[in-house]
């Protein structure tokens, strides 16, 4: 029986990626962008003096996690970005758990993310142009030391 589109199957149709959540502790706040989610493996290359392979053995090394950086539109008075950012002090900033979540058709938590110990490095306040039709946007770029898939509730 062909798929009528009455509800969304979990095989047929992927997650589109426009409807997210970011939760930054207790807060909710909406960013229109998140980008950086990365992972990967360092690779350590061996090989042993007396090795009669004329190549090296690749083996997995220390977890790399990129910085997240999350963009959203500048509201009169919404200075929380600042707030985060100007909480900043040589190593004693108090790192926060932060988790982003993939929305499905009906607004329900489809996937999450979660960042462990984050905290902000860079804040970009939106270019301005007198000639220009777009809105104004600041970012704020996130290190972190974990990036894990949440379990789902």
């Amino acid at each position: 029986m062909a798929e009528d589109g009455s509800t969304q199957s979990a095989i047929t149709y992927a997650l589109v990626k426009f409807a997210f959540q970011v939760k930054w502790e207790d807060a909710e706040f909406v960013f229109s962008e998140v980008t950086g989610l990365t992972a990967e493996a360092q690779v350590i290359e061996y090989r042993g003096g007396s090795s009669k392979v004329n190549s090296t053995v690749k083996m997995p090394g220390l977890l790399k996690y990129g910085n997240v950086t999350l963009k959203k539109g500048m509201f009169k008075g919404d200075n929380a970005m600042w707030e985060k950012f100007k909480a900043l002090k040589m190593n004693t900033y108090k790192r926060a758990t932060i988790l982003i979540s993939l929305l499905d058709e009906s607004n329900e938590v489809a996937m999450s993310w979660t960042l462990l110990n984050a905290f902000p490095v860079k804040l970009t306040v939106t270019d301005m142009k007198s000639d220009a039709n777009e809105v104004a946007l600041e970012s704020i770029e996130l290190a972190h030391e974990g990036l894990s898939l949440a379990e789902k509730k």
